[in-house]
């Protein structure tokens, strides 16, 4: 009985590994590899970004799937149909998602170092803005130090020159007195 199972067994697994292409008909539009790729590319990216924001889809009115379709002008039975194709061979469809992973990778890395380098921007920037403000209130304050100099200035050249005209006054009067009393 044993004996029986195992060879009943044997013989559905040989075949189905015999026929393993024939589990899974080839649709009838089928999707290129590469293009199935990218629309499972643009899938992950879509559903990354209804996971991070949301409300970002929304306020566009995007519905991932409509858009997928439209941009490869494919419909839903043609996709959900070639994702089963595909997905029955599971060596290949593991490559697909690697190349999927591989691409997702490499995008990261690149927005990793946009965003790396518009914040050494931003900062590069703050820092010129802090400089120039620091340059601005010295500059406002060694003019009104000068000015602060020039009204000093000024105002004793005025002392000056009404203590000169005072003395000339008074040596004036001093002499018509003078010349008064002679």
């Amino acid at each position: 009985m044993q004996i029986k199972k195992i060879l009943l067994f044997l013989v559905v697994l040989s075949m189905l590994f015999s026929c393993k292409k024939e589990l899974v008909k080839t649709p009838n539009r089928i999707i290129e590899k590469d293009k199935m790729v990218d629309i499972m590319y643009d899938l992950a990216l879509l559903e990354a970004i209804k996971i991070q924001n949301p409300s970002s889809l929304d306020s566009f009115k995007i519905n991932s799937n409509d858009y997928i379709f439209k941009k490869y002008k494919i419909d839903s039975l043609q996709f959900a149909q070639n994702n089963i194709y595909y997905a029955a061979d599971y060596k290949e469809y593991k490559k697909m998602f690697e190349k999927i992973k591989s691409r997702l990778d490499k995008n990261k890395i690149s927005v990793e170092k946009l965003i790396k380098d518009n914040k050494k921007k931003e900062d590069l920037l703050k820092k010129q803005k802090q400089k120039l403000k620091i340059k601005r209130e010295a500059d406002s304050i060694k003019k009104v130090k000068q000015d602060l100099k020039l009204k000093k200035e000024t105002d004793s050249i005025k002392k000056a020159k009404a203590l000169k005209v005072s003395k000339s006054a008074d040596s004036l009067k001093k002499a018509k007195k003078k010349n008064k009393v002679l």
